[in-house]
């Protein structure tokens, strides 16, 4: 669990950065004008390649381009070799993305939960704080204590209130 002492990342990207990220993924984007959006219903009901069936498609592949005149002429050997070889291509690139996205999600939500166990620890400084009378305290408390007005049932799944025992630094 990270705390107020134990923060892992500690970064911020420039706006530059955040714009040459951005063009980047742009210009990948751009070298591929052929993806498409498959809806719901298609990405459940479309056959799909796996370790099994990949084996056969080539060698459903080899019989169509070695056996020519068996099959109808509408049977189009390179549509089904660029099919394969665009599927291996896009396997190792869609490898790479899954790569860097798990790391862009887990970074995120790192950040995400220092900033709010930080926040966390903020409220109850100033809910003490209040409470011992410091000046200026108590509009802060208010403030703050506003976010968890609402009732446990209606909060995000997972998501600690300090009524539910959030967790506090160490």
């Amino acid at each position: 669990m990270s705390g107020i002492n134990n923060n892992r990342v500690n970064a911020v990207m420039t706006s530059d950065q955040l714009a040459n990220v951005k063009t980047l993924f742009a210009a990948i984007q751009a070298q591929l004008p052929f993806l498409v959006g498959l809806s719901p219903a298609e990405r459940v009901n479309l056959p799909k390649i796996n370790v099994s069936n990949k084996a056969f498609t080539e060698d459903a592949f080899n019989a169509l381009r070695n056996n020519s005149t068996l099959f109808p002429p509408f049977m189009d050997t390179n549509a089904l070799q660029n099919d394969l070889s665009l599927f291996a291509q896009l396997d190792e690139l869609s490898a790479i993305c899954r790569q860097l996205s798990e790391k862009i999600d887990d970074t995120r939500i790192i950040a995400g939960s220092e900033a709010y166990t930080t926040a966390l620890s903020v409220y109850r400084i100033s809910e003490a704080a209040a409470i011992a009378g410091m000046p200026g305290s108590k509009a802060i408390y208010q403030q703050l204590k506003a976010r968890f007005s609402y009732s446990p049932a209606t909060s995000e799944a997972g998501t600690p209130t300090p009524e539910a025992g959030a967790p506090t630094e160490n």
